[in-house]
């Protein structure tokens, strides 16, 4: 594969996993602007030196080309939402989003893990980018878990831990394995069953799911978490990921589903049906929620997949 492919390029450059950070600046009126960046990078402590590369499709590049300050603040677990803000929002987005102002005026994201306040140092263009390199003039910082990014996906340390319940007596762990507009599903004499894998005491959910999804001919990217439940009569813990298969090879265990017809298939139980209920009625919009809760009840919290 050559460089020439930029959706393919772009793809191999989304393998590398990033904080995710929202770049501020005020322009020549003393607008704020801002945008979501993952193209962040410390540069030196002596002098304290940082980067970020503005894009020229921006609305706001020209601004940035020419600012005398602007600030950087790194979004905490959790931040999603303003990460989706400033990445694609078209209205007031800082109306949507609490800040405050450092000592120049620029606005900075409250909760943030850390933010910086830079002086423009230098700007060098690259491409259909710039690099903006700025002088840390001030920064604060908190003890908390960032936002994290990797192909096209949020993700969070803190859901992946809650993953596992250390309170619970057996894990199991299970893939919704989209495969074009299908979902692999096994079949079994009580009903479809996602492909799953028994989660041994002080192992890691992903690297089990990933080897028993090899074992059934499939591999896959695992993607961010989609359903977290407790089963308290039994004392198991299950926990869901949303996986995109890149070579299937199915053995006889799995079927590829098409997922206008998961709400109608019969599965093992009953949360796992409301679960695949869920999944094709989000899979419409791509908008995905997080499940977190027990068999029987809980609550979802948003969840953004970009294509």
């Amino acid at each position: 594969m050559t460089a020439q492919d930029p959706r393919s390029l772009r793809d191999a450059f989304g393998r590398f996993m990033t904080g995710v950070t929202v770049v501020t600046c005020r322009d020549g009126n003393g607008v704020p602007m801002g945008f979501t960046a993952n193209s962040f990078t410390s540069v030196s402590l002596d002098p304290p030196l940082l980067l970020v590369c503005p894009g020229k499709f921006l609305s706001s590049y020209e601004a940035f080309m020419s600012c005398d300050h602007f600030g950087v603040s790194i979004l905490a677990e959790g931040q999603d939402d303003v990460a989706n803000t400033f990445a694609g929002f078209k209205g007031d987005r800082f109306a949507k989003v609490p800040h405050g102002n450092d000592l120049h005026g620029v606005p900075l994201i409250d909760e943030a893990v850390a933010q910086f306040s830079c002086k423009s140092h230098q700007v060098i263009p690259a491409g259909d980018h710039c690099i903006l390199m700025g002088e840390v003039m001030a920064f604060e910082q908190k003890e908390k878990r960032g936002l994290g990014y990797a192909g096209g996906q949020f993700f969070s340390l803190g859901l992946e831990r809650r993953e596992r319940d250390q309170a619970a007596r057996k894990t199991i762990g299970g893939a919704l394995v989209e495969i074009e507009d299908k979902v692999l599903l096994e079949p079994t004499p009580n009903g479809y069953r996602l492909p799953e894998c028994n989660v041994p005491d002080h192992a890691s959910l992903r690297p089990c799911l990933k080897s028993a999804l090899a074992d059934r001919g499939v591999t896959s990217e695992l993607g961010p978490v989609f359903s977290v439940f407790d089963e308290p009569a039994t004392g198991t813990h299950f926990a869901y990921l949303l996986a995109r298969a890149s070579n299937v090879n199915l053995d006889r265990t799995l079927e590829a589903v098409p997922t206008d017809e998961l709400a109608e298939l019969s599965y093992t139980s009953l949360a796992l049906a409301r679960m695949m209920e869920r999944y094709a009625l989000e899979a419409r919009t791509r908008n995905f929620t997080l499940y977190l809760g027990d068999a029987s009840a809980g609550a979802t919290h948003q969840l953004h997949e970009r294509a």
